[in-house]
Protein backbone atom coordinates (compact mmCIF):
# COMPACT_ATOMS: atom_id res chain seq x y z
CA UNK A 1 0.00 0.00 0.00
CA UNK A 2 1.68 3.20 -1.21
CA UNK A 3 0.90 6.57 0.29
CA UNK A 4 0.66 7.96 -3.25
CA UNK A 5 0.65 6.64 -6.80
CA UNK A 6 1.17 9.09 -9.62
CA UNK A 7 -0.13 8.53 -13.14
CA UNK A 8 2.11 10.20 -15.70
CA UNK A 9 5.59 11.59 -15.22
CA UNK A 10 5.93 14.83 -17.10
CA UNK A 11 7.10 18.12 -15.54
CA UNK A 12 4.10 18.37 -13.16
CA UNK A 13 4.59 15.05 -11.42
CA UNK A 14 8.37 15.40 -11.71
CA UNK A 15 8.17 18.58 -9.65
CA UNK A 16 5.96 16.78 -7.14
CA UNK A 17 8.37 13.85 -6.94
CA UNK A 18 11.18 16.28 -6.09
CA UNK A 19 9.04 17.94 -3.39
CA UNK A 20 8.21 14.54 -1.86
CA UNK A 21 11.85 13.47 -2.03
CA UNK A 22 12.81 16.68 -0.19
CA UNK A 23 10.18 15.93 2.45
CA UNK A 24 11.39 12.37 2.96
CA UNK A 25 14.96 13.53 3.46
CA UNK A 26 14.06 15.89 6.29
CA UNK A 27 11.61 13.81 8.34
CA UNK A 28 11.96 10.58 10.37
CA UNK A 29 11.37 7.34 8.51
CA UNK A 30 7.91 6.82 9.99
CA UNK A 31 6.80 10.17 8.54
CA UNK A 32 8.13 9.55 5.04
CA UNK A 33 5.77 9.09 2.10
CA UNK A 34 5.99 5.95 -0.01
CA UNK A 35 5.35 6.96 -3.62
CA UNK A 36 5.47 5.47 -7.09
CA UNK A 37 5.02 7.34 -10.36
CA UNK A 38 3.95 5.40 -13.45
CA UNK A 39 4.99 6.54 -16.93
CA UNK A 40 4.16 4.67 -20.13
CA UNK A 41 7.19 6.01 -22.03
CA UNK A 42 10.45 4.13 -21.69
CA UNK A 43 12.19 7.21 -20.33
CA UNK A 44 11.57 10.82 -19.48
CA UNK A 45 10.44 12.95 -22.44
CA UNK A 46 8.87 16.37 -22.73
CA UNK A 47 7.08 17.21 -26.00
CA UNK A 48 9.81 15.51 -28.06
CA UNK A 49 7.95 16.14 -31.31
CA UNK A 50 8.18 19.92 -30.81
CA UNK A 51 11.84 20.34 -29.85
CA UNK A 52 12.32 22.33 -33.02
CA UNK A 53 15.52 24.21 -33.86
CA UNK A 54 15.48 27.81 -32.60
CA UNK A 55 12.33 27.26 -30.49
CA UNK A 56 12.65 29.02 -27.14
CA UNK A 57 10.74 28.90 -23.88
CA UNK A 58 8.02 31.49 -23.32
CA UNK A 59 8.44 31.59 -19.55
CA UNK A 60 11.43 32.58 -17.45
CA UNK A 61 13.99 29.92 -16.50
CA UNK A 62 13.29 30.95 -12.89
CA UNK A 63 9.91 29.22 -13.21
CA UNK A 64 11.65 25.87 -13.13
CA UNK A 65 10.73 22.79 -11.09
CA UNK A 66 11.79 24.14 -7.70
CA UNK A 67 12.93 27.79 -7.50
CA UNK A 68 9.60 29.40 -6.54
CA UNK A 69 9.49 26.98 -3.61
CA UNK A 70 13.21 27.07 -2.71
CA UNK A 71 15.64 29.39 -4.51
CA UNK A 72 18.61 27.45 -3.09
CA UNK A 73 17.44 24.07 -4.36
CA UNK A 74 20.13 21.84 -5.94
CA UNK A 75 17.77 20.88 -8.79
CA UNK A 76 17.15 24.41 -10.04
CA UNK A 77 17.84 25.42 -13.62
CA UNK A 78 20.79 27.51 -12.41
CA UNK A 79 22.23 24.47 -10.63
CA UNK A 80 21.81 22.49 -13.85
CA UNK A 81 23.73 25.17 -15.76
CA UNK A 82 26.50 25.24 -13.19
CA UNK A 83 26.88 21.45 -13.19
CA UNK A 84 27.10 21.47 -16.98
CA UNK A 85 29.67 24.26 -17.06
CA UNK A 86 27.40 26.72 -18.89
CA UNK A 87 26.34 29.16 -16.19
CA UNK A 88 28.59 32.01 -17.35
CA UNK A 89 27.79 31.35 -21.00
CA UNK A 90 24.06 31.44 -20.33
CA UNK A 91 24.38 34.67 -18.35
CA UNK A 92 26.23 36.21 -21.29
CA UNK A 93 23.20 35.52 -23.49
CA UNK A 94 21.29 38.08 -21.39
CA UNK A 95 17.98 36.30 -21.67
CA UNK A 96 15.36 34.83 -19.38
CA UNK A 97 14.34 32.30 -22.02
CA UNK A 98 16.43 29.19 -22.71
CA UNK A 99 15.89 27.12 -25.80
CA UNK A 100 13.23 24.46 -25.57
CA UNK A 101 15.88 21.81 -26.22
CA UNK A 102 17.98 23.03 -23.28
CA UNK A 103 15.00 23.17 -20.93
CA UNK A 104 14.03 19.65 -21.98
CA UNK A 105 17.54 18.51 -21.12
CA UNK A 106 17.23 20.22 -17.73
CA UNK A 107 13.99 18.35 -17.03
CA UNK A 108 15.60 15.03 -17.95
CA UNK A 109 18.59 15.83 -15.71
CA UNK A 110 16.26 16.54 -12.79
CA UNK A 111 14.23 13.38 -13.49
CA UNK A 112 17.39 11.27 -13.17
CA UNK A 113 17.73 12.47 -9.56
CA UNK A 114 14.37 11.00 -8.52
CA UNK A 115 14.31 7.97 -10.82
CA UNK A 116 13.96 5.58 -7.86
CA UNK A 117 10.37 6.81 -7.50
CA UNK A 118 9.43 6.15 -11.13
CA UNK A 119 8.51 3.06 -13.12
CA UNK A 120 8.91 3.73 -16.83
CA UNK A 121 7.26 1.59 -19.49
CA UNK A 122 4.21 1.20 -17.25
CA UNK A 123 0.96 1.93 -19.07
CA UNK A 124 -2.03 2.59 -16.82
CA UNK A 125 -5.24 1.06 -18.13
CA UNK A 126 -7.77 2.01 -15.44
CA UNK A 127 -8.28 3.09 -11.85
CA UNK A 128 -11.00 2.37 -9.32
CA UNK A 129 -11.87 2.83 -5.67
CA UNK A 130 -11.56 -0.04 -3.20
CA UNK A 131 -14.31 0.70 -0.63
CA UNK A 132 -12.98 -1.89 1.80
CA UNK A 133 -9.75 -0.07 2.62
CA UNK A 134 -10.61 3.31 1.08
CA UNK A 135 -7.73 3.09 -1.39
CA UNK A 136 -7.21 3.86 -5.05
CA UNK A 137 -6.39 0.82 -7.17
CA UNK A 138 -4.41 1.50 -10.33
CA UNK A 139 -4.47 -1.23 -12.96
CA UNK A 140 -1.66 -1.55 -15.50
CA UNK A 141 -1.98 -2.81 -19.05
CA UNK A 142 -0.34 -6.12 -18.06
CA UNK A 143 -3.00 -6.69 -15.38
CA UNK A 144 -0.91 -5.76 -12.34
CA UNK A 145 -2.85 -3.85 -9.68
CA UNK A 146 -1.26 -1.31 -7.35
CA UNK A 147 -2.91 0.13 -4.23
CA UNK A 148 -2.44 3.58 -2.70
CA UNK A 149 -4.00 5.80 -0.07
CA UNK A 150 -4.10 8.59 -2.66
CA UNK A 151 -3.46 9.13 -6.36
CA UNK A 152 -2.22 12.08 -8.37
CA UNK A 153 -3.13 12.29 -12.04
CA UNK A 154 -0.91 14.17 -14.47
CA UNK A 155 -1.49 12.54 -17.85
CA UNK A 156 -0.72 15.79 -19.67
CA UNK A 157 -2.66 17.40 -22.48
CA UNK A 158 -4.04 15.33 -25.34
CA UNK A 159 -3.73 16.51 -28.97
CA UNK A 160 -6.99 17.88 -30.34
CA UNK A 161 -7.95 17.44 -33.99
CA UNK A 162 -10.79 19.02 -35.99
CA UNK A 163 -13.79 16.81 -36.58
CA UNK A 164 -13.26 14.45 -39.49
CA UNK A 165 -9.45 14.62 -39.47
CA UNK A 166 -7.61 11.29 -39.40
CA UNK A 167 -3.88 11.09 -38.82
CA UNK A 168 -1.60 9.48 -41.40
CA UNK A 169 2.01 9.87 -42.60
CA UNK A 170 0.85 12.90 -44.63
CA UNK A 171 -1.65 14.37 -42.13
CA UNK A 172 -0.21 15.06 -38.68
CA UNK A 173 -0.70 17.09 -35.50
CA UNK A 174 2.01 19.57 -34.52
CA UNK A 175 2.97 17.35 -31.57
CA UNK A 176 4.27 14.79 -34.10
CA UNK A 177 6.32 17.20 -36.19
CA UNK A 178 9.90 16.16 -35.47
CA UNK A 179 9.15 12.43 -35.43
CA UNK A 180 7.22 12.68 -38.68
CA UNK A 181 9.92 14.66 -40.46
CA UNK A 182 12.73 12.40 -39.26
CA UNK A 183 11.02 9.40 -40.86
CA UNK A 184 9.17 11.00 -43.76
CA UNK A 185 9.43 8.58 -46.73
CA UNK A 186 8.65 11.22 -49.37
CA UNK A 187 9.94 14.67 -50.34
CA UNK A 188 7.97 17.55 -48.82
CA UNK A 189 7.75 20.05 -51.65
CA UNK A 190 4.57 21.73 -50.37
CA UNK A 191 3.33 21.80 -46.79
CA UNK A 192 0.14 23.26 -45.37
CA UNK A 193 0.07 24.33 -41.71
CA UNK A 194 -3.42 24.97 -40.30
CA UNK A 195 -3.63 27.25 -37.27
CA UNK A 196 -2.52 30.61 -35.91
CA UNK A 197 -0.93 29.87 -32.52
CA UNK A 198 2.66 29.55 -31.33
CA UNK A 199 3.02 25.94 -32.41
CA UNK A 200 1.70 26.72 -35.88
CA UNK A 201 4.15 29.57 -36.36
CA UNK A 202 7.07 27.49 -35.09
CA UNK A 203 6.24 24.66 -37.48
CA UNK A 204 5.92 27.13 -40.36
CA UNK A 205 9.40 28.48 -39.58
CA UNK A 206 10.82 24.96 -39.19
CA UNK A 207 9.41 23.56 -42.44
CA UNK A 208 10.36 26.68 -44.41
CA UNK A 209 13.93 26.61 -43.09
CA UNK A 210 14.41 22.86 -43.24
CA UNK A 211 14.56 22.56 -47.01
CA UNK A 212 15.07 25.34 -49.54
CA UNK A 213 12.83 23.42 -51.94
CA UNK A 214 9.79 23.39 -49.63
CA UNK A 215 6.88 25.79 -50.09
CA UNK A 216 4.81 26.43 -46.95
CA UNK A 217 1.22 27.67 -46.79
CA UNK A 218 0.09 28.97 -43.40
CA UNK A 219 -3.71 28.83 -43.32
CA UNK A 220 -5.63 30.69 -40.60
CA UNK A 221 -8.86 32.64 -40.13
CA UNK A 222 -7.28 35.83 -38.79
CA UNK A 223 -5.79 38.66 -40.82
CA UNK A 224 -2.43 37.93 -39.23
CA UNK A 225 -0.80 36.20 -36.30
CA UNK A 226 -1.78 37.78 -32.98
CA UNK A 227 1.26 38.65 -30.82
CA UNK A 228 1.17 37.00 -27.40
CA UNK A 229 0.55 39.42 -24.55
CA UNK A 230 3.53 38.98 -22.24
CA UNK A 231 3.48 42.46 -20.73
CA UNK A 232 4.50 42.80 -17.10
CA UNK A 233 1.11 43.61 -15.56
CA UNK A 234 -0.76 40.98 -17.56
CA UNK A 235 1.80 38.33 -16.61
CA UNK A 236 0.44 38.55 -13.08
CA UNK A 237 -2.26 36.17 -14.32
CA UNK A 238 0.39 33.45 -13.85
CA UNK A 239 1.48 34.48 -10.34
CA UNK A 240 0.93 31.92 -7.56
CA UNK A 241 -1.22 34.42 -5.65
CA UNK A 242 -3.62 34.58 -8.60
CA UNK A 243 -4.59 30.94 -8.09
CA UNK A 244 -6.38 31.79 -4.83
CA UNK A 245 -8.28 34.67 -6.40
CA UNK A 246 -9.25 32.60 -9.45
CA UNK A 247 -10.46 29.64 -7.40
CA UNK A 248 -12.53 31.85 -5.10
CA UNK A 249 -14.11 33.84 -7.93
CA UNK A 250 -17.65 33.16 -9.20
CA UNK A 251 -17.88 31.15 -12.40
CA UNK A 252 -18.90 34.14 -14.54
CA UNK A 253 -15.89 36.10 -13.31
CA UNK A 254 -13.58 33.24 -14.20
CA UNK A 255 -14.99 33.18 -17.71
CA UNK A 256 -14.48 36.93 -18.05
CA UNK A 257 -10.89 36.73 -16.83
CA UNK A 258 -10.20 33.91 -19.25
CA UNK A 259 -11.55 35.86 -22.20
CA UNK A 260 -9.66 38.99 -21.13
CA UNK A 261 -6.35 37.18 -21.00
CA UNK A 262 -6.58 34.21 -23.37
CA UNK A 263 -4.11 36.10 -25.58
CA UNK A 264 -1.36 35.25 -23.10
CA UNK A 265 -1.48 31.59 -24.12
CA UNK A 266 -4.04 30.76 -26.82
CA UNK A 267 -3.92 31.50 -30.56
CA UNK A 268 -1.07 33.90 -29.95
CA UNK A 269 2.55 33.97 -31.14
CA UNK A 270 5.75 35.32 -29.65
CA UNK A 271 6.15 38.85 -31.09
CA UNK A 272 9.74 38.20 -32.22
CA UNK A 273 8.62 35.17 -34.23
CA UNK A 274 5.81 37.19 -35.80
CA UNK A 275 8.32 39.79 -36.98
CA UNK A 276 10.75 37.11 -38.16
CA UNK A 277 8.15 35.41 -40.36
CA UNK A 278 6.93 38.75 -41.69
CA UNK A 279 10.50 39.62 -42.63
CA UNK A 280 10.94 36.31 -44.46
CA UNK A 281 7.71 36.72 -46.40
CA UNK A 282 8.52 40.33 -47.29
CA UNK A 283 12.01 39.48 -48.52
CA UNK A 284 10.54 36.80 -50.75
CA UNK A 285 8.17 39.37 -52.21
CA UNK A 286 11.20 41.53 -53.00
CA UNK A 287 13.15 38.74 -54.71
CA UNK A 288 10.13 37.16 -56.35
CA UNK A 289 11.21 33.70 -55.18
CA UNK A 290 8.28 32.93 -52.93
CA UNK A 291 8.06 29.85 -50.73
CA UNK A 292 6.13 31.24 -47.75
CA UNK A 293 2.46 32.11 -48.19
CA UNK A 294 0.14 33.48 -45.51
CA UNK A 295 -3.34 32.34 -46.52
CA UNK A 296 -5.12 34.60 -44.05
CA UNK A 297 -8.87 35.07 -43.57
CA UNK A 298 -9.14 31.48 -44.74
CA UNK A 299 -10.12 28.06 -43.49
CA UNK A 300 -9.66 24.47 -44.57
CA UNK A 301 -13.08 23.09 -45.48
CA UNK A 302 -12.05 19.64 -46.73
CA UNK A 303 -9.10 17.52 -47.69
CA UNK A 304 -8.57 14.29 -49.62
CA UNK A 305 -5.60 11.99 -49.51
CA UNK A 306 -4.45 10.51 -52.80
CA UNK A 307 -1.73 7.89 -53.20
CA UNK A 308 0.89 10.64 -53.59
CA UNK A 309 -0.49 13.92 -52.18
CA UNK A 310 -3.15 15.58 -50.05
CA UNK A 311 -5.63 17.85 -51.81
CA UNK A 312 -6.60 20.64 -49.41
CA UNK A 313 -9.64 22.83 -50.09
CA UNK A 314 -9.09 26.31 -48.66
CA UNK A 315 -11.93 28.85 -48.60
CA UNK A 316 -11.42 32.59 -48.40
CA UNK A 317 -13.77 33.78 -45.66
CA UNK A 318 -14.21 37.23 -47.18
CA UNK A 319 -15.12 36.16 -50.72
CA UNK A 320 -16.25 32.57 -50.28
CA UNK A 321 -13.89 31.55 -53.07
CA UNK A 322 -12.33 28.09 -52.68
CA UNK A 323 -8.84 27.07 -53.80
CA UNK A 324 -7.36 23.59 -53.80
CA UNK A 325 -3.77 23.22 -52.66
CA UNK A 326 -1.85 20.09 -53.56
CA UNK A 327 0.33 19.30 -50.57
CA UNK A 328 2.75 16.58 -49.57
CA UNK A 329 2.15 17.25 -45.88
CA UNK A 330 -0.65 18.84 -43.82
CA UNK A 331 0.02 19.84 -40.21
CA UNK A 332 -2.90 20.68 -37.92
CA UNK A 333 -1.94 23.09 -35.14
CA UNK A 334 -5.32 22.56 -33.49
CA UNK A 335 -4.19 22.60 -29.89
CA UNK A 336 -4.73 20.26 -26.98
CA UNK A 337 -7.40 19.25 -24.52
CA UNK A 338 -7.01 18.27 -20.87
CA UNK A 339 -7.56 14.65 -19.95
CA UNK A 340 -10.74 13.98 -17.99
CA UNK A 341 -10.24 11.72 -14.94
CA UNK A 342 -13.62 10.14 -15.69
CA UNK A 343 -11.97 8.37 -18.63
CA UNK A 344 -9.56 6.64 -16.25
CA UNK A 345 -11.99 5.86 -13.42
CA UNK A 346 -14.96 4.83 -15.55
CA UNK A 347 -17.93 3.82 -13.41
CA UNK A 348 -16.01 4.60 -10.22
CA UNK A 349 -15.96 8.27 -11.14
CA UNK A 350 -19.25 8.34 -9.23
CA UNK A 351 -17.14 8.61 -6.07
CA UNK A 352 -16.20 12.14 -7.12
CA UNK A 353 -18.00 15.27 -8.29
CA UNK A 354 -18.27 16.31 -11.92
CA UNK A 355 -20.33 19.17 -13.31
CA UNK A 356 -20.99 17.40 -16.60
CA UNK A 357 -18.20 19.12 -18.50
CA UNK A 358 -15.26 19.04 -16.09
CA UNK A 359 -14.29 17.69 -12.67
CA UNK A 360 -15.08 19.77 -9.57
CA UNK A 361 -11.72 20.54 -7.94
CA UNK A 362 -10.84 21.75 -4.44
CA UNK A 363 -8.26 24.42 -3.76
CA UNK A 364 -5.68 21.76 -2.82
CA UNK A 365 -6.10 20.22 -6.30
CA UNK A 366 -8.19 17.28 -5.09
CA UNK A 367 -11.01 15.97 -7.20
CA UNK A 368 -13.89 16.85 -4.85
CA UNK A 369 -15.35 13.67 -3.30
CA UNK A 370 -19.02 12.83 -3.70
CA UNK A 371 -18.72 10.51 -0.70
CA UNK A 372 -16.81 11.22 2.49
CA UNK A 373 -15.00 7.86 2.33
CA UNK A 374 -13.55 8.45 -1.13
CA UNK A 375 -9.73 8.34 -1.17
CA UNK A 376 -8.09 11.60 -2.31
CA UNK A 377 -7.32 11.98 -6.00
CA UNK A 378 -5.21 15.00 -6.95
CA UNK A 379 -5.36 16.56 -10.41
CA UNK A 380 -1.87 17.89 -11.15
CA UNK A 381 -2.81 19.87 -14.24
CA UNK A 382 -5.85 20.20 -16.45
CA UNK A 383 -7.66 22.37 -13.90
CA UNK A 384 -7.64 25.64 -15.77
CA UNK A 385 -11.38 26.04 -15.16
CA UNK A 386 -10.88 26.12 -11.37
CA UNK A 387 -7.28 27.29 -10.84
CA UNK A 388 -6.57 29.64 -13.73
CA UNK A 389 -4.51 29.93 -16.88
CA UNK A 390 -1.28 28.80 -15.25
CA UNK A 391 -2.59 25.35 -14.37
CA UNK A 392 -1.73 23.79 -17.73
CA UNK A 393 1.63 25.56 -17.99
CA UNK A 394 4.98 25.34 -16.22
CA UNK A 395 4.60 28.63 -14.35
CA UNK A 396 3.37 27.33 -10.98
CA UNK A 397 4.83 23.83 -10.86
CA UNK A 398 7.08 24.47 -7.86
CA UNK A 399 4.39 26.14 -5.76
CA UNK A 400 1.67 23.68 -6.75
CA UNK A 401 3.90 20.73 -5.84
CA UNK A 402 4.45 22.22 -2.40
CA UNK A 403 0.72 22.70 -1.92
CA UNK A 404 -0.11 19.12 -2.94
CA UNK A 405 2.63 17.84 -0.63
CA UNK A 406 1.27 19.90 2.26
CA UNK A 407 -2.20 18.46 1.63
CA UNK A 408 -0.86 14.90 1.54
CA UNK A 409 0.99 15.35 4.81
CA UNK A 410 -2.04 16.96 6.48
CA UNK A 411 -4.28 14.08 5.42
CA UNK A 412 -2.04 11.56 7.19
CA UNK A 413 -2.81 13.16 10.54
CA UNK A 414 -6.35 14.54 10.11
CA UNK A 415 -9.77 13.27 8.98
CA UNK A 416 -10.43 14.10 5.34
CA UNK A 417 -13.23 16.53 6.14
CA UNK A 418 -10.84 18.54 8.32
CA UNK A 419 -8.28 19.04 5.59
CA UNK A 420 -8.54 22.40 3.78
CA UNK A 421 -9.72 21.83 0.22
CA UNK A 422 -11.18 18.40 0.95
CA UNK A 423 -14.88 17.47 1.15
CA UNK A 424 -15.91 20.76 2.66
CA UNK A 425 -14.06 22.83 0.07
CA UNK A 426 -15.47 25.13 -2.54
CA UNK A 427 -17.55 23.20 -5.05
CA UNK A 428 -17.09 25.58 -7.95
Amino acid sequence: MYNLIGVGFGPANLSLAIAIDDHNRRVPQDEQLSVLFLERSEGFAWHPGMLLPHATMQISFLKDLVSFRDVTHPLSFLSYLQQHGRLDHFVNKQTFFPSRTEFSDYLGWAADHVSEHVRYGAEVRAAHVDPEDHSVVVELADGEQLHARAAVLAPGLQPRLPEGVSLSPRVIHTSQTLHAMEHVPFPVRTAVVVGAGQSAAEVVRYLHGRDANTTVHSVFAKVGYTPADDSSFVNRIFDPAMVDRWHEAPEDVRRRLFEYHRGTNYSAVDPELVEELYGVEYEERVTGRRRLFMDNCSEVVAYRETPTTVEVDVRDLTTGEATTLEADLVVFASGYRPADPVDLFGADARWYRHDGTAPVVGRDYTWTPARESAPPVYLNGGVEHTHGLSSSLLSNLAVRSGEILDSLVARRSAPSAAVPGALGASTR
